[in-house]
């Protein structure tokens, strides 16, 4: 989604927003997409800039690197030597690789980057040095959030609670999310380890289940995927 251009700006400075949100929690925790847009306006007004368009991609976390809002806004920026602006480095990358490889783009095609919550920008060296350093630690803030969230996944695996939403095939849970064994689903991925360690593939093994009327945990067919998650233990 885009916001219009504003054309009432004047055209000494050309600016490309671009502004993202992974969960509804971020959104609650004061940078909605809104949020981010209003400061991205309000730093192009303090510099009287033209803001050609913000760009937005919602619900998509930082680390994936292909987002569709991204690369529209990367493309516009390069291609008008504009600067990209964005409320956070959080915002523009969660990957200090990405962050950097994206910065490099931009200044190979004479743009530039600004983050408005750091105060920072790649138009002095000062200001490259400090976003090198932020981007390290952007990307060390996420990883410590995604140790913690496998530690306590990890956990509840090992007290036999469900994870999640997700009750895995061979399994029923209790409203507190215990876990049990279900006898009938059991016998099935007994069925299906012992196709497997007799040569049977995947998609043969997925066949035969769909073939007796078996359905999977969701009530849906077989798929290559979903016997070999059965297969793996995933």
């Amino acid at each position: 989604m885009r916001t219009k251009p504003d054309q009432s700006k004047s055209d000494h400075l050309k600016v490309v927003g671009y502004v993202r949100v992974s969960s509804q929690e971020q959104a609650n925790e004061g940078i909605s997409l809104a949020a981010q847009k209003e400061k991205i306006k309000q730093w192009a007004d303090l510099h009287d800039a033209e803001i050609l368009e913000i760009f937005e991609d919602a619900g998509i976390s930082g680390t994936k690197s292909n987002r569709p809002g991204l690369m529209s806004a990367m493309k516009m920026a390069c291609q008008n030597k504009a600067v990209f602006v964005v409320y956070a480095l959080s915002r523009f990358s969660r990957s200090t690789s990405d962050t950097l490889k994206f910065t490099a783009q931009l200044q190979k095609a004479n743009a530039e980057l600004v983050s408005v919550s750091e105060q920072i920008d790649t138009l002095s060296a000062a200001g490259k040095m400090v976003f090198r350093i932020l981007s390290v630690l952007n990307e060390f803030e996420s990883d410590l959030g995604g140790e913690r969230t496998k530690a306590a996944l990890d956990y509840r695996k090992q007290k036999g609670l469900k994870t999640g939403g997700f009750v895995p095939y061979g399994y029923t849970a209790n409203k507190e999310g215990k876990l049990s064994i279900d006898p009938k689903e059991k016998q099935v991925i007994d069925e299906i380890k012992k196709m497997y360690e007799s040569g049977s593939r995947y998609a043969e093994i997925a066949r035969y289940l769909n073939s007796k009327g078996i359905l999977t945990k969701t009530g849906k067919q077989w798929q290559i995927q979903t016997v070999k998650n059965i297969v793996t233990g995933l």
